[in-house]
């Protein structure tokens, strides 16, 4: 029997009709959700993300604002401007897209991003309240994902998580999502000596490795809930993850198709935290009224 299908894109749409109500209440409040995104240089695929980050926006009737810049941006004029959107009452998320041209620290610019503003999660204030439990904008990746399990009614705690790929954006604040849920939660990566032992073992594996249909049917236990985060292509020019599709489906419990999986969720959580933000500033106003 085939595994069951997480489908992302019908997960999105549920929650970007939740959002899209919220967005309309609070602008009857006089506040619109505000988002920023900065856009340095011509890269195509983070041209797309772009794209489709605004196209969400205006969608939940969200105010967008894309500002591009040249390949040839300095790392102080982008600082500039990340500092100007800082004091944008109008502005309540601020984007940088990734990758920057290759003069400019990717750090230095997160860390410039008030953590107020950092609705991608990953200003390390933010992630050192992920880590603690605490409130805080997470990384929408990981976030969505989270999403996904719940909606589908899937248990998390007392599970074995095992997540492949450690990146800062993917693969570590899965596995602390995850921890935070009460599940026990292994890492594999490059260095990992012989990941299929730990794969294997796992009652929901997470794939972020950026490497097509790594994870086959021997990798991955029967009934396992497999998500696959990644996003490749193929010798064909096919979109693709990092996980066999045809093969695992046949094996796994439950299974994220690539297109149509983990991606939509990525952006629905940007426009979540977005909101989340405007809430935010809403809640100050009504303090300071209340005090007044």
């Amino acid at each position: 029997m085939s595994a069951v299908l997480i489908d992302g894109k019908q997960i999105a749409k549920k929650k970007k009709n939740e959002i899209a109500q919220e967005v309309e209440t609070l602008k009857k409040a006089g506040i619109t959700p505000g988002l920023a995104v900065i856009l340095v240089g011509n890269n195509s695929a983070s041209q797309t993300y772009v794209k489709s980050k605004q196209k969400s926006c205006l969608e939940l009737g969200m105010y967008s604002l894309l500002i591009e810049m040249p390949e040839s941006t300095s790392e102080q004029e982008l600082l500039n401007k990340i500092d100007e959107l800082n004091k944008d009452d109008a502005i309540h998320g601020i984007l940088v897209q990734l990758p920057l041209p290759s003069q400019i620290n990717e750090s230095n610019i997160i860390e410039a991003i008030i953590p107020e503003k950092d609705v991608d999660g990953f200003h390390p204030i933010n992630i050192g309240k992920m880590m603690t439990g605490k409130d805080a904008f997470l990384p929408c990746t990981p976030y969505g994902v989270m999403v996904m399990l719940k909606e589908m009614d899937i248990e998390i705690a007392g599970r074995h998580v095992v997540v492949v790929g450690r990146s800062n954006i993917v693969g570590k604040p899965s596995g602390q999502l995850f921890l935070n849920e009460n599940a026990t939660v292994t890492y594999c990566h490059s260095k990992t000596v012989d990941i299929k032992s730990f794969t294997k073992s796992a009652d929901i594996l997470v794939v972020a490795i950026g490497r097509a249909n790594f994870i086959t049917a021997d990798y991955v236990k029967k009934g396992a809930v497999v998500i696959d985060v990644g996003m490749n292509r193929n010798s064909e020019g096919k979109l693709c993850g990092d996980v066999d599709f045809e093969q695992v489906k046949e094996i796994a419990g439950y299974i994220t198709p690539v297109p149509g999986g983990v991606g939509p969720m990525t952006i629905t959580m940007l426009m979540y935290n977005t909101l989340k933000s405007a809430k935010w500033v809403q809640q100050k106003l009504q303090s300071t009224s209340e005090v007044r």
